[in-house]
């Protein structure tokens, strides 16, 4: 097609001028019904029921938040409940994981010693747990406390005597483990590390964030999280000469123990379709309260899940053709040992509507993003959501608007705002980069709101979640769940507009960006947009019963007119030099706590390749890396990769690229083929 033609076409799609006015893809009466039956009300109900628990991986309070969902999902009807439970001890891997030994604590004290009958408490796990800095270790310690400012580097600690002592720092735990207690001696870590930079990074003082040592670190110790205003007084003080003396008290530990993941499904109804699964993910785990991350997309699913048994069971709903399977596990770490450890889940999952940060109210800032999927793995599913969010958008803008509306899709006890959902590219950071791996290819719906104000801090409570976002969040995902649950084998001309009208805003985005390109680097961009477009004429190609490989010659040719630099022969050999993945193993290269590529790599004697600390136009290189292996399954030339990454996350040199290529080779990760 001319680039006139996708620019109109784009600015149609962006404008909103073609919007539909009726509901897309399900007959009216089943938007309606789960409209009327989907509750946010209902949803944060068990919301302020999972937020009691502190939800670390293999701990007592995940457990109870695991039964917790398991009794909901036996009460609203689902089949096959269960709780599974997969050994984590630290030893086991499964595919790049590496598992983590469980963590519980008991108690833990932090006070400031002034006096002999003088204290003032600091810091309680018993009234915020969040205070205790995940896999702290049992200690019972009075100690000076010496600031090292951030601490992690050498420098930090010059001329300081840390020796016996506690560290005051601005970093995460972690990030200062292995200098302070491992190399000089420190017997304690108290931390004032701020939430991650968005616009409102450092303005609340009040804020305590949660915080992590290494789960493999060598050094054990035990850290404590104070908020801004405590860890600013405390450096004030110490900086005047002030001696700070601390008494902390932690009974806490790893221990050999199980990633828990709650499971149950929807029956299908086609005896041909109904193991090829359509599943809804979440994570359970995290801090108290986590109540937007991630209680909220939890109790999303759960209530999807209510509502679609409950109108398939009375008949209002038809039963779907494949099974609807709904999924709670501890996030990536247990998405990871899931597919691997019982393949079968691998096999038969088809599409995934994944929800993480789905309810976060007016005082979080949140926007709703409808994320597509990476590059690497072209799907119609994504452009499916986007037909349900832009309706919601559409719906619940009339609604604030005018105060009529068919569908506004509010709750009793929410808010009345407009949606204002995006369709955004895709961006790493919950279970979705584990599904859309190669390894396992599977679409993955990502709905999630970012930024957020108070993620991963005390203030992410209940109080901030809105009933109206967790009705929102549910109707778009049961939507899209329904409707790909159906045969849509006969639904390919609907789905073929769906996707020209995603195109057309794929394209938009593409133009927008070219703006930033050099000529040379928007014609590798054309290219590699091209790829995507391509891959789905073919699915959609199969949908009509055609042989994929018949289309798409002369209409897309998908092509550079020159190779990536100007080079010899023997350089261009190189460029040609193709890929494939091993069999194992499987999953992304960096799971929490784990990096598998790091680990080996420094086994192998390979230094850090400079991808992995790359800065692109749109991307980090921790995303370059990501699509770098993706796009080995379908891209395999060096060439190819290059293009298409280039394109995702803007231009990189092709031997950055190269370079990583040829490290995933050395670890056998990726192998050549001729």
């Amino acid at each position: 097609m001319r680039r006139w033609m996708w620019t109109a076409l784009a600015i149609l799609a962006a404008s909103g001028a073609a919007k539909a006015q009726k509901p897309p893809l399900l007959p009216e009466k089943d938007v309606a019904a789960l409209a009327n039956e989907l509750s946010g009300e209902t949803a944060k109900r068990n919301l302020e029921g999972i937020t009691r628990n502190h939800r670390q991986r293999g701990s007592q309070g995940f457990h109870a938040a695991a039964e917790l969902v398991a009794e909901r999902a036996r009460a609203y009807g689902l089949s096959d409940v269960t709780i599974l439970q997969f050994p984590a001890d630290g030893k086991i891997l499964y595919g790049t994981l590496r598992s983590r030994p469980a963590w519980d604590a008991e108690f833990a004290e932090l006070w400031e010693v002034k006096g002999a009958d003088k204290q003032t408490r600091l810091a309680s796990y018993e009234a915020e747990p969040i205070t205790l800095v995940e896999d702290s270790e049992s200690a019972d310690v009075t100690a000076n406390l010496v600031d090292v400012g951030n601490g992690t580097k050498e420098s930090d600690y010059a001329g300081k005597d840390v020796k016996g002592k506690m560290v005051l720092t601005a970093a995460q735990p972690g990030a200062v483990q292995d200098l302070a207690v491992g190399k000089f001696g420190a017997v304690g870590i108290v931390s004032y590390a701020q939430n991650q930079k968005t616009a409102w990074w450092g303005e609340d003082e009040n804020l305590i964030r949660w915080g992590h040592l290494q789960t493999f670190s060598p050094n054990k110790t035990f850290g404590f999280m104070v908020s801004l205003k405590t860890g600013r007084a405390m450096r004030e003080r110490l900086a005047r000469g002030e001696e700070i003396r601390l008494h902390a008290v932690v009974k806490a530990g790893q221990h050999p123990g199980n990633y828990e993941i709650v499971t149950g499904t929807i029956p299908g109804a086609d005896p041909k379709l109904k193991d090829k699964e359509i599943a809804f993910s979440c994570h359970l785990d995290h801090q108290r309260p986590g109540a937007n991350d991630n209680a909220s997309g939890c109790v999303t699913i759960l209530e999807v899940a209510r509502s679609l048994q409950k109108l398939i069971a009375s008949g209002v709903l038809a039963r779907p053709a494949r099974t609807i399977r709904f999924i709670w596990p501890p996030e990536i770490e247990g998405t990871t040992t899931l597919l691997n450890a019982s393949p079968e889940f691998a096999k038969r999952i088809k599409a995934v509507v994944h929800m993480d940060m789905v309810g976060g109210g007016p005082e979080t800032k949140a926007v709703f993003h409808v994320t597509r999927g990476p590059m690497s793995l072209p799907s119609f599913v994504h452009d499916v959501a986007w037909a349900f969010a832009e309706f919601a958008n559409e719906q619940t803008y009339k609604f604030a608007a005018t105060g009529k509306a068919e569908y506004p899709l509010v709750a009793p006890e929410g808010g009345k705002e407009p949606l204002r959902a995006e369709f955004s590219p895709y961006t790493m950071g919950s279970d979705h980069d584990v599904y859309q791996d190669s390894s396992f290819g599977i679409p993955t719906i990502f709905l999630d709101d970012w930024p957020d104000r108070y993620i991963h801090t005390n203030f992410d409570s209940a109080a901030n979640i809105d009933p109206t976002k967790l009705k929102r969040a549910a109707f778009i995902g049961a939507a899209s769940g329904y409707f790909l649950a159906g045969d849509v084998s006969n639904r390919s001309e609907e789905i073929s507009n769906l996707v020209k009208r995603g195109e057309a805003l794929r394209e938009f985005q593409k133009l927008t960006r070219d703006q930033s390109l050099s000529k040379r680097d928007t014609e590798e961009a054309e290219a590699g947009y091209c790829y995507y477009e391509r891959e789905l004429d073919g699915q959609l190609a199969k949908l009509r019963g055609q042989n994929p490989d018949e289309l798409g010659k002369d209409e897309r040719r998908c092509f550079t007119d020159h190779p990536p630099f100007d080079a010899d022969d023997s350089t261009k050999r190189e460029q040609l030099t193709s890929y494939r993945r091993k069999e194992s193993p499987k999953g992304p290269m960096v799971v929490f706590a784990y990096d598998y590529f790091s680990d080996h790599a420094k086994a192998a004697g390979i230094a850090e390749p400079k991808l992995l600390s790359y800065e692109g136009l749109w991307g980090t290189g921790e995303e370059y890396a990501y699509e770098v292996l993706n796009l080995v399954a379908t891209a395999h030339s060096r060439a190819r990769i290059w293009e298409r990454v280039s394109a995702e996350y803007g231009p990189i040199p092709l031997e950055l690229v190269v370079e990583y290529l040829r490290a995933l080779e050395k670890i056998g990760v990726v192998e050549q083929v001729n």
